[in-house]
């Protein structure tokens, strides 16, 4: 049925064709030229890939000497008391439960005593007393932290969200460095 809709023109097209014609593709001819656009200049330099308003081309975002990777905002700088005042109010308005825990030594995961694969030290910290239950203020949780800060002032403290419904840590982030790190 299909072969009946063909016009006879479009047969007639078809059949004229020469020997050479059928095998090659005619070029297609509905597209303008390239002539009438501005010349399209290639830049190698990558500086010029990321732009943030023209202000902010490239930003390294951490030096791989002298620093380590500790938490969730380890690559910004050390947090100021009103950041961490805002940190904490977060976790408190999601319900978590607060938490501080420090560490005495590396601050971080490392492997020392790998006798077994996925086995890594320093993944487990210190609780700082129990955990706040019951906080609903962060000048609660601040108050806290300079105690730890006073009594290990060359300690790493974190502060940690727990969700008691979830039974899961929501939330880590480094509240304090010691001041060689």
């Amino acid at each position: 049925m299909a072969s009946s809709m063909i016009s006879s023109a479009a047969v007639t097209t078809v059949n004229r064709a020469s020997s050479v014609q059928s095998g090659a593709v005619a070029p297609f001819v509905g597209l303008k030229s390239m002539a009438g656009f501005p010349v399209r200049k290639v830049n190698n330099d990558i500086t010029s890939i990321a732009s943030n308003g023209g202000r902010v081309h490239c930003m390294q975002v951490w030096p791989p000497i002298g620093k380590k990777k500790f938490e969730t905002l380890s690559y910004l700088p050390p947090l100021t008391e009103e950041q961490l005042l805002k940190e904490v109010e977060y976790l408190l308005r999601k319900g978590w439960v607060p938490c501080l825990e420090f560490e005495l030594e590396k601050g971080f995961v490392y492997r020392e005593h790998n006798n077994s694969p996925g086995y890594y030290d320093g993944r487990y910290w210190t609780m700082w007393k129990l955990p706040l239950f019951g906080c609903t203020e962060a000048v609660q949780v601040l108050k806290e932290l300079q105690e730890v800060v006073k009594a290990y002032p060359n300690a790493f403290v974190r502060i940690i969200g727990f969700d008691n419904v979830r039974q899961v840590q929501c939330i880590s982030f480094i509240a304090h460095t010691p001041k060689e790190f």
